[in-house]
């Protein structure tokens, strides 16, 4: 074979695995992604990181419970506001709509919307399986951080007793949240 002959040879070769590691490289990114829409934050020690899915940037398995960034991209995912009003239909309290508290706070330049429910959580998805039924004694604390590339979505969900423990390493994960 010549050296022109070897060099295209080598290059049906190179080219394709070239882009295999790419998207490997890519892939486990996204995994281990500490960034999305403009904004980056530090997981809290000891929360462990679990493999990537749609649309989840990031998952925690926090003892029993769970916590997501969800990023679904810019101008995706709905607005605050909505987010609050389906964030208070997933859970209920004696068979009415559990209270939710509501605050606002800008953290780094990032304006930040938290709800916090408890209650038994009734709807599908996440925490609970489909046919599973109601999760009584659940606990959410979600957030809708407000990025320059999009809103991230970040939500912190399990049996009361966990999420209310980890409540201080859930406040340390919001309060790293910055600008890239």
């Amino acid at each position: 074979m010549t050296p022109v002959g070897e060099n295209k040879a080598m290059r049906r070769i190179v080219s394709p695995l070239c882009a295999a590691l790419c998207a490997a490289v890519l892939l486990i990114g996204a995994a281990f992604a500490e960034s999305a829409a403009g904004l980056k934050w530090t997981a809290p020690t000891g929360w462990v990181s679990q493999s990537a899915a749609t649309f989840r940037v990031v998952t925690w398995k926090v003892q029993d419970a769970e916590c997501i960034v969800y990023f679904f991209g810019p101008g995706q995912g709905g607005g605050v506001q909505a987010n609050l009003d389906r964030w208070k239909g997933q859970f209920s309290q004696n068979g009415k709509p559990a209270e939710a508290k509501i605050t606002r706070r800008t953290i780094h330049g990032v304006p930040m919307t938290t709800i916090d429910l408890s209650g038994t959580y009734t709807a599908t998805g996440g925490q609970v399986e489909e046919g599973q039924g109601p999760q009584p004694g659940y606990r959410m604390i979600a957030t809708v951080a407000e990025g320059k590339g999009g809103n991230l979505f970040i939500r912190f969900i399990g049996p009361q007793k966990t999420v209310t423990a980890e409540l201080p390493k859930y406040e340390q994960l919001l309060s790293s949240f910055q600008p890239e």
